[in-house]
């Protein structure tokens, strides 16, 4: 059996508050819990007035209160905005209030705006330091050595499982040379997918921390009874993402019956590719939708997302989705058995 994940963003749907936005995530990891989801994880953005998820590690700590298996986790915390000390201590912390359920997704994007970076205080120059701030961060999360002088406290000892994500080569690159498991964004940058899975599949050498490669493929859901209503699910992304990369990113649009009438072919055009790697629909639809994506890149794990701003509307697509992944579990397994 495939696992299946959550990715949250907290959208605040307009009309809403980011209040609204954070009891909504709540509920859908508790929903996601109920349904069979593996884990759920959540994203570090920071000056968007539609995302409430930018302080990442207390949103990760609310979800975890208020749910009891599930694991909990980011996808991810951009690591450039962060001492690599801060992070361990943080999500030590976390691993430390709740054992065995704490994931830290590592992004290489400062998940802003060079204003926004600036007034994160990171350091602004080119040079690049993502691999070494990977390493000292996994060493915060190991057993201390004897004489160790810089200790993360809580975050020694806990091994808090580090993926890496990305939407290029790089990450993939890099996620094979340190042996960790790999999430591809292909919910919204799906150009560079096919390169990047069979790069860390061919590449990957095995460390302490993993045997054999792990692929986590993301990957937009709008599902409902009928097609047509899980299309007018979909298009508020469509809307949000269309604004986004036009400069005006704001909060989650409601949904529109005809997205043609909203936005222009070139934006049509732009959007129906960043979300090519979609399963939209009813049931049906969206379980024939998963088995291809399934089939194609075989990943070892899917993760799933879909903002959609209705919060009924959307735990009820989760729910489709995660019935459709039973359903093509158990296919594959009846398969298996004769």
């Amino acid at each position: 059996m495939i696992p299946y994940s959550v990715l949250d963003l907290s959208p605040i749907p307009e009309g809403g508050t980011a209040a609204d936005a954070l009891a909504n995530t709540v509920a859908l990891a508790q929903a996601a819990e109920r349904a069979g989801y593996n884990r759920f994880w959540l994203a570090e953005h920071h000056n968007m007035t539609g995302i409430a998820s930018a302080a990442t590690s207390i949103v990760i700590g609310q979800v975890a209160t208020h749910t009891r298996t599930i694991r909990v986790g980011s996808g991810g915390i951009m690591l450039p905005n962060h001492a690599p000390l801060v992070i361990a201590e943080q999500f030590g912390t976390l691993a430390t209030l709740f054992p065995g359920r704490i994931d830290l997704g590592l992004g290489r994007a400062p998940g802003s705006d060079m204003m926004t970076a600036r007034a994160l205080r990171r350091s602004l120059d080119n040079s690049d330091n993502f691999p070494s701030d990977v390493m000292e961060l996994l060493a915060y999360f190991a057993d201390a050595a004897p004489g160790q002088r810089l200790r993360a406290v809580p975050g020694e000892g806990t091994h808090v499982p580090v993926w890496i994500l990305g939407s290029s080569l790089y990450g993939a690159q890099l996620a094979a040379h340190f042996g960790l498991p790999y999430a591809f964004a292909s919910h919204f940058a799906p150009a560079a997918l096919d390169d990047a899975v069979e790069v860390y599949r061919t590449t990957f050498r095995p460390s302490e921390y993993l045997a054999e490669p792990y692929f986590m493929l993301a990957a937009n859901v709008f599902a409902a009874e009928t097609d047509e209503a899980a299309r007018r699910l979909q298009s508020s992304m469509q809307q949000a993402f269309a604004r986004l990369r036009s400069g005006h990113p704001g909060p989650l649009p409601r949904p529109v019956d005809d997205i043609d009438a909203v936005l222009n072919a070139g934006e049509r055009a732009m959007v129906d590719e960043a979300m090519r790697v979609s399963a939209v629909g009813s049931p049906a639809r969206v379980e024939a939708d998963l088995s291809r994506l399934i089939e194609r890149y075989r990943p070892d794990e899917m993760i799933l997302t879909g903002q959609i701003h209705d919060p009924a509307a959307r735990i009820a697509s989760f729910e489709i989705a995660a019935r459709a992944m039973d359903r093509l579990a158990n296919g594959r397994e009846a398969i298996a058995a004769e």
